[in-house]
This record gives C-alpha cells, structure tokens and sequence, in this order.
C-alpha cells in the first residue's frame, strides 16, 4: 500500500508536478549552499587568542588577527588560534653544585608566544612550542647556573641566584619567540648525607658556643670569687683595727686610774659579797682571800700593779698598740684574739 503511493508520487513529479515545484527546490538549495558557504567563510577569535591563516596557494600568512569576527575563503584558508595568555609550568630538575653536592631543584615558570612572531614561531615550533622548548633550556640553564655556587652559597644566596637564572632563561626563551613573565624557585633541597652533615655542623656550632658561655661564666664567678676575697680581707682589717682601737682606748682609761680606786673599788666588791651572803639562810664559809678581804696581804695588790704597769706601758703610736695588742693575745694560753682579751682585762679590773 505505501509502496504503491510512492510510486505514484515519483510518477507526477517525473511528469512535472504541482506548478513552482522544482524553481521552490531551486531556490531552497542556493539559500542552503549560500548559509554553508558563509557560516564557513567566518570564524571568531576569542579573547586571550590570536589568529594566524594558512592558505593551501601560499602557505602561512604574515597577517596576526585579533579577537573579534573575521572572514577566510572556505576551503583554500583555515585559521591557527593560539592563546598568547600566560601559562605555568613546573620543572624539576636534578643537578650538581659547584662543591659537588647533588641537588633537586623545581623551577616554576609563566610562558606565552610572542603575539607578534606568531608566524615565524608556528613554523618554526608549532602549536606545542613549550613542550618542545622549556624543558630543555630550563634544565640547562639550572645546572649551568647552579654550578657557579657552593651548597651554602644557594641557601644564603637564594635572592642571587633566582634572579640568575630568570634572567639567562629570558634571553634563551627569547631566542624562540616565547617570553617569560615569572621564573621563580618553589623548591631546593640536598641529599640525605648533606642534610645530615650541616645538622651536625649547626649542633657542633651550638655546643661551642656553649662552651664558650661556660668558659665566660666560670671567668665570672672567679672574679667574683676574688672581689668577694677582697672584701672580706679588707673587713677583716678593718675588724682588727676597730679591735686595736678598742683595746687601746681601754687602756688609755687604765693608765689614767689611780691604783688606790683600784683598791676601793675591790673593797667594795667584797662588801656586795659579804652582804649577799649575810642575807642567805644557808650557813657558809669563806676565807678572806674569797671574800677578797685580805687587805694586809701582799697578794692583794698583784693584779693592781699588773694592770697599772699594762696601764703606763702605752704605746706612743697606733703601730705600737697593735704590736702590743698582738704582744697579748700571743701570750694568752687560750689563743683568744685582742678583743677577748681586752674584754677579759676589763672584767677583771672592773
């Protein structure tokens, strides 16, 4: 049934059709050929982009198009687009120091074509002209740069060296129509032997200089130690002066005292004696020379005649008492120093 309709469709239209059938299909046709041929006659640039044109009578054209709409013959002219926006790349590359120290570098770079050698480059480099340039010259230019300094001088010096090696990888990228807006260093680390080894130089650096503050602080405390010294020798002496001077002036008092106040004043010791015993309720016996009575015996007058000699026997001088003084402590049993026995001599006389 479907079959037979078809056939009887074909049949009209092979016998001429309804009228302004075929100049409809004409027209239609140009209409269609015509939107083809100029949606293919145009293309678009993109911002961030230029163009370029290849023409199969001539080759690569020397026009550069910007971004917006142009116009190509279809067919005989196609365009290249490349994106002249910066793009970054990572490089690593391994190398050695000028003291022969191994060394792992990353580089990090942003790298576009240059917009206005577009044509010199795509024939020279193509579309992919970083995968074919960049890692090359970069790894050269590392290890050639690298190569000038010592480890520690790539440590100190990473200001130096950065600037180094952005400025020869500018001049080499330049030389293939590419240009580098940032070359920067992200990563510089050594060995495990060398990272190990300036470890132990820091920690050797610290323990000297701990030492040092040890050696600074024994000097310290030794100088202390003898202004310490000092002062106590000199207070010493100013402790036996004030001694000497003491005991000197007792016994200016003593060569000034009669040797009959002397007498008096023992007599009255032994009459405090004797009334203090008197007023006990317990019956004692004393002997004369206890009770410091006996006035007629020669003995009685030893101690006043001692201290009176040792009373007129002054020094004329302050050298002089302190040889006496000296004279004195030597010639107590007991060892005492000068004030003891200065003490000692005013009990016993007073």
């Amino acid at each position: 049934m479907a079959q037979s309709k078809l056939n009887d469709l074909a049949g009209k239209l092979g016998k001429g059709g309804p009228p302004g059938l075929g100049i409809g299909l004409k027209v239609l046709a140009a209409v269609g050929a015509a939107a083809y041929g100029v949606s293919q006659s145009l293309y678009t640039v993109d911002g961030g982009h230029r163009a370029i044109i290849f023409s199969r009578l001539g080759g690569i054209q020397n026009d550069i198009y910007s971004e917006g709409l142009h116009v190509r013959i279809p067919w005989f002219q196609y365009p290249i687009i490349y994106d002249i926006r910066s793009r970054p790349r990572k490089i690593s590359s391994p190398t050695g120091s000028k003291d022969l120290q191994m060394i792992n570098i990353s580089l990090r770079v942003l790298s576009r074509p240059d917009s206005l050698n577009l044509p010199f480059l795509h024939k020279q480099l193509g579309v992919d002209y970083d995968e074919k340039v960049l890692p090359s010259i970069c790894n050269e230019v590392l290890k050639s740069v690298i190569a000038k300094f010592n480890a520690s001088q790539l440590i100190t010096q990473r200001q130096q060296v950065s600037l180094l090696i952005r400025k020869e990888l500018v001049e080499r990228a330049r030389d293939f129509n590419i240009i580098l807006d940032d070359v920067s260093l992200t990563e510089l680390s050594f060995g495990k032997e060398y990272t190990a080894a300036i470890e132990a130089k820091q920690v050797a650096q610290q323990e000297a200089q701990r030492a040092v503050f040890f050696v600074e602080r024994a000097k310290q405390e030794k100088q202390q130690k003898i202004v310490q010294a000092e002062g106590e020798a000199e207070a010493a002496k100013m402790i036996s002066f004030y001694k000497t001077l003491k005991l000197h002036i007792f016994l200016e008092s003593l060569k000034k005292l009669n040797p009959a106040y002397l007498k008096l004043r023992k007599l009255r010791a032994a009459q405090s004696i004797a009334r203090t015993i008197a007023s006990s309720q317990n019956k004692v016996y004393l002997s004369a020379d206890s009770l410091m009575l006996n006035i007629q015996d020669s003995g009685f007058d030893d101690m006043t005649e001692k201290v009176y000699k040792i009373g007129t026997g002054l020094p004329k001088n302050w050298l002089d008492a302190k040889k006496m003084a000296s004279k004195v402590v030597q010639s107590d049993d007991k060892g005492d120093n000068v004030g003891a026995v200065a003490n000692n001599l005013a009990k016993k006389m007073l």
